[in-house]
């Protein structure tokens, strides 16, 4: 049996683009178990919890759960690149299958990626897969730390999911001046 740690965060269409990639795999269906993982910040929120309580969680499992492959929904605690790297090693994972998302150099450096951190100290592969709308136009940007970034979220998002800054703005409703007519 192959095992996959597959870590799940809130984005969907990061979730979409993993577990279609897990499918892809050989033999996927007999041969790969999935371990549906997400690192919440808290000790009691990760008792209690589940990665199926996610939106994107739930969307995994009951994706590959479809598609015939073995899937057991885990939790973990603290740091998420620690949390996945000890999961990681507690399971036996021959891979890691990560949803990176696009950050500007900046705001890397500024904020640190856990895709980053656990690519460079994984002892095994990391595969990162990306996003599946990340060929979206940027609907939001971080007036804080410019992050841009792609939601179907129609609510106005209250502060950055990046950095936490709170001057967050749909891109195209900003206020402009009209353009001088001639």
């Amino acid at each position: 049996m192959y095992t996959v740690l597959l870590p799940v965060d809130m984005a969907e269409s990061r979730a979409t683009a993993q577990v279609e990639t897990a499918i892809g795999l050989p033999n996927a269906g007999e041969d790969v178990e999935v371990k549906l993982l997400h690192v919440f910040r808290e000790a009691d929120r990760a008792e209690e919890a589940s990665p199926l309580q996610l939106r994107a969680g739930e969307h995994a499992y009951d994706r590959l759960d479809e598609a015939g492959l073995s899937v057991e929904p885990v939790t973990r605690y603290g740091d998420p690149a620690s949390g996945i790297l000890e999961a990681a090693d507690d399971y036996g994972a021959d891979m890691i299958l990560l949803g990176g998302r696009k950050r500007s150099p900046l705001g890397s450096v500024l904020f640190g990626s856990v895709s980053q951190e656990v690519t460079l100290d994984a002892e095994r592969p990391v595969v990162v897969t990306g996003d599946r709308e990340q060929q979206h136009i940027p609907s939001h940007r971080c007036g804080s730390c410019g992050e841009e970034y792609y939601t179907d979220d129609d609510m106005t998002i209250p502060s950055c999911r990046n950095c936490g800054g709170t001057k967050v703005e749909r891109v195209g409703e900003q206020s402009e001046e009209p353009a001088p007519t001639a």
